[in-house]
């Protein structure tokens, strides 16, 4: 098939553009190195009178050679990418391949097909840009992934990395069967729609039931899959989100009455967002949205990034080769990751802040998890421990999110309706497709004003 030649195509040009930025950014590495190096020598030399400005002559000299070798490996690194992205450029012609305009039609979302090469491409895109999709975005790099929502078994559209339109016509030719109430289910951080699917079939004795599709059969939703860039501001993903399902519910074949968003993890942040954004902007579909649920969502942040953060500076304050290269690279972490320290959903709560620097969280009444008025609203935290009372399974939760940040439990407010839902032996994951939380999920979406 073509499509599939064309996305094949993208990913190979997006590939190879990733390793000639690995390349430079390797340079810039070991350049800081030498550097770092010059710095810890010089700091002894510099107090030895007679060999002070010998060694700095000797220095100069390494500096220049350095620099002249680092900026010719990266002459030829760029000059390699352009010779061979001109070749690449006339293939596809030759071939009539638009590289610029791939689309594809996704295999269907079923347990049975992970480790498939589908699978094993999309989890890989999943990670990669859960890890650096602000750098690819940011580069234009075929391997970023947009905004996309899905069916169980197509795209809305033309597929998550091109900007074809959510219109009528798309959602007529991807959606067969519409309802009146849409459920938009949003993956977490470094995965895509996937996950949904994990394990299924030992779960539900299926390979193709998820929560999406037990939604549609118990309670009559139709439901939505979201993809997106992870390693992107969460409130950049929340916009883009929002922007989605607005165009969504306006080409939807019949009236649209009810709107829930379900997000795992950071899904649960993007959700939050989308709906906030929907919520000041005036989106038409902020007034169908009823329900919101989060499920392990780091609401308070999540400790891997605070430690993160701490341990960066510390590597960063030792100017030395072994502890400043890893310092720059786990520097270098995504947008994403970053948001995830202190939960931020909105631009307020990262823009004119160093991402790097180590700060408390002081913003004690952030409007950026303000609740919405009429929207219900179901904080799912899990624990390691059987016992999910037990003091250590509060301290631990499900190893990712610890209890307090997915109940967000300083933010309850009497006016909404809130539910809060602890389980016992689940881990971070399985939150996605445990029988046990779908039958909280279902619950929860089965109160009065789900009619």
């Amino acid at each position: 098939m073509v499509s599939h030649a064309m996305a094949t195509l993208r990913r190979w040009l997006g590939f190879k553009a990733l390793v000639h930025d690995a390349v430079d950014h390797t340079t810039r590495l070991v350049e800081d190195g030498h550097e770092s190096v010059a710095r810890v020598v010089f700091s002894v030399l510099d107090n030895v009178e007679p060999v002070r400005e010998p060694a700095h002559a000797v220095d100069d000299v390494r500096r220049t050679i350095t620099s002249g070798v680092l900026a010719s490996v990266r002459a030829v690194n760029r000059a390699v990418q352009v010779v061979t992205d001109a070749g690449i450029d006339v293939a596809a012609r030759a071939a009539e391949i638009d590289p610029s305009e791939a689309s594809e039609v996704p295999v269907a979302l079923r347990s049975d097909q992970m480790k498939s090469l589908s699978w094993v491409g999309d989890a890989a895109l999943g990670v990669l840009n859960g890890v650096m999709g602000d750098t690819l975005e940011a580069k234009d790099n075929a391997l970023s992934l947009r905004t996309a929502l899905r069916t169980k078994d197509r795209f809305i559209g033309s597929g998550p990395r091109n900007d074809g339109p959510i219109d009528e016509a798309s959602v007529r030719d991807a959606v067969t069967d519409p309802t009146d109430k849409i459920v938009v289910l949003v993956h977490g951080l470094c995965a895509t729609e996937w996950s949904f699917c994990l394990e299924s079939e030992r779960y539900h004795g299926a390979p193709d039931v998820n929560f999406g599709v037990l939604l549609e059969r118990d309670l009559g939703f139709t439901a939505i899959f979201a993809r997106y860039n992870s390693g992107r501001h969460v409130s950049t993903n929340g916009r883009a989100l929002a922007e989605a399902i607005e165009a969504l519910v306006k080409a939807w074949p019949v009236p649209v009455s009810q709107v829930v968003l379900v997000g795992h993890s950071m899904g649960g942040l993007v959700s939050r967002s989308a709906s906030t954004i929907a919520d000041r902007e005036g989106f038409s579909w902020r007034t169908k949205l009823t329900h919101v649920a989060s499920l392990g969502t780091p609401h308070h942040g999540a400790p891997l990034e605070k430690v993160g953060n701490v341990l960066t500076a510390a590597l960063l304050a030792v100017d030395w080769p072994a502890t400043r290269i890893p310092g720059k690279i786990l520097q270098s972490r995504s947008a994403g990751i970053k948001d995830l320290r202190f939960g931020n959903v909105l631009d307020e709560d990262w823009e004119g802040r160093d991402p790097d620097a180590i700060l408390r969280d002081t913003r004690a009444d952030r409007e950026g998890f303000a609740l919405l008025e009429g929207v219900s609203y179901c904080f799912v935290s899990a624990t390691v421990t059987e016992d999910p009372e037990h003091p250590m399974g509060r301290i631990i939760g499900d190893l990712l999110v610890r209890v307090p940040s997915a109940e967000a439990v300083s933010e309850r407010e009497k006016t909404f309706a809130i539910e809060t839902k602890r389980f016992g032996a689940i881990m971070h994951h399985e939150l996605q497709n445990h029988p046990d939380v779908y039958a909280q999920l279902r619950a929860f979406l089965q109160d009065a004003r789900a009619a």
